[in-house]
């Protein structure tokens, strides 16, 4: 939880469809995951057919981090 201006902010668990397909994407978005959200705050389901990734995150972040994946050329789409 962070405060701001006297406000309480929670982080909550996105979830979002991707095209990552590979252990090899994966390991290719580690830094900037690590960065946005921070290490061990965020997972990918390559089982699922939609490629899930999992981020434990403030909701206000999701369409930046997502952008930024997309950037990098892969799908990343929030569910919701």
């Amino acid at each position: 939880m962070t405060k701001l201006n006297n406000t309480l902010i929670q982080r909550e668990i996105s979830i979002f469809r991707t095209s990552v397909n590979s252990k090899c994407d994966v390991k290719n978005l580690k830094p900037l995951l690590d960065y946005l959200v921070g290490a061990g705050k965020w997972n990918f389901d390559l089982e699922d057919s939609e490629k899930i990734l999992r981020i434990n995150n403030f909701p206000s972040m999701n369409n930046f981090i997502s952008r930024e994946i997309n950037k990098l050329g892969f799908e990343c789409v929030e569910i919701f």
